[in-house]
């Protein structure tokens, strides 16, 4: 579809890759951005509609659509990472907070916006996935496994919307630079470049956006080399993770 004369929201919009996503699509001629953040207030650039916006509350779910009826596009960026290994302290709290911002927001802004965009002419819902959807890292285990569901359920949206020309995109990368990566010293992807590619994947109508090399190399050894992979994963344990209480 077009991202010129589009109308967007961005779920959290007030920083990092929610913010880039929204100055990209009005670099891209958007017609209208809104910005969803849970403090409004912190959206600060004049092009953009800010719009209170809590993905976990149903009530402000319920809202957002009411005010963004005449949205075509929807970015599902808003996210938390505690990264906790599976088998660690404290691993359920932080799996269950983590699953409720990364897998049911999700949820509750497609099954919100699904009929909206439908109305609309079908539009796109572009979702953040990572890298992490498609194998499990021992050190951020939980993480991982809100990423993997949140996976099947951009895959399950995609088939359901597909007869009213929804377009559903999953969006991977590895580590971006924002405020989520920072305290990781590996490389990382600039969240423009994320943002651009989503713009190119929306306008090609693809399902899924590698939006970095390391999506395409974990895409490639995930599929081709399964065995090397895991066993990666198995010496990074091995190596860093001694002494995490069970």
């Amino acid at each position: 579809m077009n991202i010129e004369g589009s109308v967007a929201l961005v779920t959290g919009a007030n920083r990092g890759l929610g913010k880039a996503f929204a100055e990209a699509l009005i670099g891209a001629g958007a017609a209208k951005v809104y910005a969803g953040a849970r403090d409004p207030a912190a959206i600060t650039d004049p092009r953009l509609t800010p719009v209170s916006l809590d993905v976990t509350q149903s009530v402000s779910v319920a809202a957002a659509a009411e005010r963004c009826g005449d949205a075509t596009i929807l970015i599902n960026n808003a996210g938390i990472l505690l990264g906790r290994p599976m088998l660690a302290a404290g691993s359920e709290q932080a799996m269950r907070q983590e699953m409720e911002v990364n897998v049911y927001g999700v949820l509750a802004m497609m099954r919100a916006f699904a009929p909206i965009l439908a109305r609309n002419g079908g539009g796109a819902i572009a979702n953040m996935l990572s890298v992490v959807s498609w194998f499990t890292s021992p050190l951020n285990a939980t993480y991982g496994a809100s990423k993997r569901a949140a996976l099947a359920v951009t895959d399950a949206a995609r088939m359901e919307l597909k007869a009213q020309g929804t377009q559903v995109i999953g969006i991977y990368a590895g580590f971006v630079d924002t405020d989520m990566a920072a305290g990781i010293d590996r490389p990382k992807t600039s969240p423009r470049q994320v943002a651009e590619r989503t713009l190119e994947g929306i306008r090609a109508g693809v399902d899924h956006v590698l939006a970095d090399e390391r999506a395409e190399q974990v895409r490639h050894d995930t599929r081709f080399k399964p065995e090397a992979f895991a066993a990666g994963l198995q010496a990074l344990w091995d190596g860093r993770a001694a002494g995490v209480g069970r």
